[in-house]
């Protein structure tokens, strides 16, 4: 690439890169923050809690630092395939529980608690199998496990993606079923077609009739004693304001349809890529 070229994709990269960085430490100080230190410190207050929350950010800035070395050590420093397989290990099991949820109308809590904790120490222990045996180099005996050495990264999310819906599937149906009003407009199955009607009233604020009778006849009143300056008829009373009446705010569902078969296709070349490259 060009000079000036190559620069501007190493700024974009960087750019991509902080992104990523700064929304991954804001929403794990977050979730420290809120989930677990408001949990422990119940009366807590908002300078307790930004204070909380900029020491765990400082301290997974630190974490990241010290894991650099790891990261050289792990497919031989290649960060790109790093980022690919960490994500193999831990994001199957959430895209299968996510499927399933909306999808299918028997999955229910239990599955979903057993299949996330399954798949998860499934692809924590491939990763860990991968920090402990590192590949070796070109042409040298390679003395790591068949699980390693046979099964690639991608293939393995594969699997992994499947034996967590094979276990929410397990559980879900040796355990009771969601009830109906529990799935109410969450699954696909039970969206409702019928556009509720909208519960904002646009209508001003109601007056009791006798305030209301008691501002018209006043209003009068003084239009009387103005209009007798000069020499005019009986006053004309104003109308009432007409309430304003929210209209109908139903869409087209073509543009939503569109959008999910495009997605649809989109997901299915994403999965015959993943494989066929793999």
């Amino acid at each position: 690439m060009p000079s000036g070229l190559r620069g501007l994709m190493i700024a974009v990269m960087m750019a991509a890169l902080m992104s990523s960085l700064t929304s991954i430490f804001n929403s794990s100080s977050t979730l420290f923050t809120i989930d677990i230190w408001k949990k422990i410190r119940k009366n807590a207050n908002e300078r307790e809690l930004l204070l909380v929350g900029r020491i765990v950010t400082v301290v997974l800035v630190v974490i990241s630092v010290v894991w650099i070395p790891i990261l050289q050590n792990a497919n031989s420093g290649q960060l790109y395939i790093y980022i690919q397989s960490v994500t193999s290990y831990l994001a199957p099991p959430i895209t299968a529980i996510f499927i399933l949820g909306v999808f299918w109308k028997r999955a229910n809590e239990a599955g979903a608690f057993w299949g996330l904790m399954v798949g998860l120490m499934v692809g924590l222990t491939r990763m860990a199998l991968e920090f402990v045996y590192p590949s070796p180099r070109c042409g040298v005996y390679d003395p790591r496990p068949s699980v390693i050495k046979d099964v690639h990264y991608l293939h393995f999310a594969i699997i992994l993606c499947s034996l967590t819906a094979g276990v929410v599937v397990v559980i879900s149906l040796l355990t009771e079923p969601p009830k109906e009003t529990q799935m109410k407009n969450l699954t696909w199955w039970t969206i409702s077609r019928e556009r509720p009607s909208p519960d904002i009233s646009l209508e001003n604020i109601k007056e009791s009739p006798q305030k209301r009778q008691a501002n018209s006849d006043e209003q009068t009143s003084n239009k009387w004693k103005w209009g007798r300056l000069f020499c005019s008829s009986q006053p004309q009373l104003r109308e009432a304001p007409r309430p304003n009446v929210l209209g109908d705010i139903s869409e087209n569902p073509f543009w939503a349809r569109f959008c999910c078969v495009n997605a649809i296709i989109l997901m299915c070349v994403n999965i015959f890529f993943y494989a066929y490259f793999a």
